[in-house]
């Protein structure tokens, strides 16, 4: 008897006790475990495969990333969240609002082209075909989950799913000094700012009692007296950890090192899907989580914006054409710098509203475009000259006329110089949130920067035009190469034909009300 009244009173405990969390929405997650169930197939199907029949799952994972890209659409409504409190329907920890699908279609189509690159060079190089492809599919997961994170804990679990496949994919290639180094480094310097990062996390936690964005805003407008210090303490030091991830200043001492060593289409991938990584978590910590203490984060972040561009593209003007990997040096300082145009909004959003944040969105957007482009090029180059030296493209509109000029067009739209319209309208966008946002010394270090930016984008480009030098190897491009070369090229012309179609999008407010 006693046991049959135990189990009624659990029955009705049971039965009255709310769920945690509401039914899956397996739609809204689709891009994220359509791009994570690839990765397993590869991993699995690398197992049973001959050696000869290994660059299969290439193309596996070409596909997959294309499925996962085209599983946005029938989300493009914004309008869809999962896993949610049931007691405060508000608090989810993941929604698929207008930032998240515009972030994930920068991931995916950006891991998408990569992939594309990557078809020749895994082959190439002889890398550990099902590793690599499993790695880069788990960190394109990642990536595409953090902008979806509503919590603090899913949050961070993405960004370390995003980051730790890809420290990984740095050292891919063995007995190579160079890509030992350059692993190590990016996985000490990730690794110290992650135990930042969740040092801030727990501070923040302990001040409000909440994990969830949204909750977090609200417990922070009114934290007691005692716990001010803890929650200012937390919200420092969280940035600090995101800070790393975006290569801002004084935290982007890994990245010139880490492009060199890693394999071509990885430090393309780093520059782009690793650095929308970064932003997106800054914007959710500074935007959603903690716009209590802007008057904290919004100060800094200008500073550090400043400080980026001015360095990287300082330390951009100083690459010499005949160093080796000048090349690549230059195109990761020259990301350290447009890092520093990327904070800028974050920054403005301090000062005015939130929908500043459409400006880094459309430049993200535009960023990524022309810069796989740059690095697609890059390895069509360096298959007949490996040294990555800003002199090796000389002359390459005789040797490769398409190839030249897509690159110049990748370089022009870089320096926001027509025909690179693009380019143009994403740093006036950018300046005007600084603008708008009464940042005007910040706006003038801005303009400061584009006119020292163009000196080494201009330079780059007038090589490729000049007479070759000696005789000119040519060798047939492989068509995946070919075909990323084409793909970011001609999303670079149609935006600079029609800029609306980022401006559009990014305008107004991104995040679900």
């Amino acid at each position: 008897m006693t046991a049959m009244t135990a189990m009624t009173a659990m029955t009705v405990l049971s039965a009255e006790a709310p769920s945690l969390v509401q039914s899956v929405d397996w739609l809204a997650i689709a891009p994220v475990v359509i791009t994570a169930a690839v990765g397993l197939v590869v991993l699995v199907a690398d197992l049973f495969l001959a050696e000869r029949h290994k660059p299969v799952l290439g193309w596996i994972s070409v596909a997959g990333l294309a499925a996962a890209t085209a599983a946005l659409l029938p989300l493009r409504a914004g309008d869809r969240a999962t896993f949610c409190l049931t007691d405060d329907p508000a608090a989810c920890s993941y929604v698929a609002d207008h930032f998240t699908l515009a972030i994930q279609f920068l991931v995916l189509a950006g891991a998408l082209v990569t992939a594309l690159v990557s078809v020749t060079a895994v082959r190439d190089t002889r890398l550990p075909a099902g590793e690599y492809w499993f790695l880069l599919l788990s960190s394109a997961a990642g990536a595409a989950l953090l902008p979806a994170s509503r919590d603090l804990a899913t949050l961070i679990v993405a960004l370390e799913v995003a980051s730790l496949p890809a420290f990984a994919l740095v050292g891919m290639r063995r007995g190579d000094r160079l890509s030992s180094e350059a692993a190590l480094k990016f996985f000490l310097s990730s690794v110290t700012a992650t135990a930042v990062s969740l040092m801030g996390v727990s501070f923040v936690y302990a001040a409000t009692g909440s994990l969830h964005l949204t909750q977090v805003a609200d417990r922070l407008e009114d934290v007691p007296g005692q716990l001010d210090t803890l929650a200012m303490a937390g919200v420092a030091l969280t940035l600090v950890g995101f800070a790393f991830k975006t290569a801002a200043v004084p935290f982007h001492f890994w990245v010139p090192d880490t492009y060199i060593g890693a394999p071509l289409p990885i430090a393309g991938y780093l520059s782009v899907i690793g650095k929308a990584v970064g932003f997106t978590g800054l914007i959710l910590v500074t935007v959603i989580a903690f716009p209590a203490y802007s008057d904290i984060w919004g100060p800094a972040l200008a500073v550090l914006a400043a400080l980026t561009m001015t360095l990287g593209n300082t330390a951009a003007v100083r690459q010499s054409a005949d160093r080796p990997n000048s090349a690549v040096r230059l195109l990761a300082w020259s990301s350290v710098g447009q890092a520093g145009y990327l904070l800028v909004p974050i920054a403005a959003a301090a000062y005015s509203d939130r929908d500043q944040i459409g400006s880094t969105v459309a430049y993200a957007l535009m960023y990524a475009a022309v810069n796989l482009g740059a690095f697609s090029v890059a390895a069509l180059v360096a298959r007949t000259k490996p040294l990555h030296r800003l002199s090796d493209y000389r002359g390459l509109y005789a040797e490769r006329p398409l190839a030249a000029l897509s690159l110049a067009f990748f370089l022009l739209c870089l320096a926001g110089l027509p025909p690179g319209l693009i380019g143009l309208f994403a740093k006036v966008t950018v300046f005007r949130s600084a603008v708008d946002a009464g940042l005007g010394w910040l706006a003038v270090v801005m303009a400061i920067n584009v006119v020292i930016a163009l000196y080494y984008y201009l330079r780059w480009t007038a090589l490729l035009f000049r007479t070759p030098e000696g005789a000119q190897t040519r060798t047939r491009a492989p068509w995946p190469v070919t075909a990323a070369v084409v793909l970011t090229a001609i999303t670079a012309i149609v935006l600079s034909g029609a800029p609306e179609l980022i401006l559009r999008v990014t305008s107004g407010s991104l995040f679900a009300q």
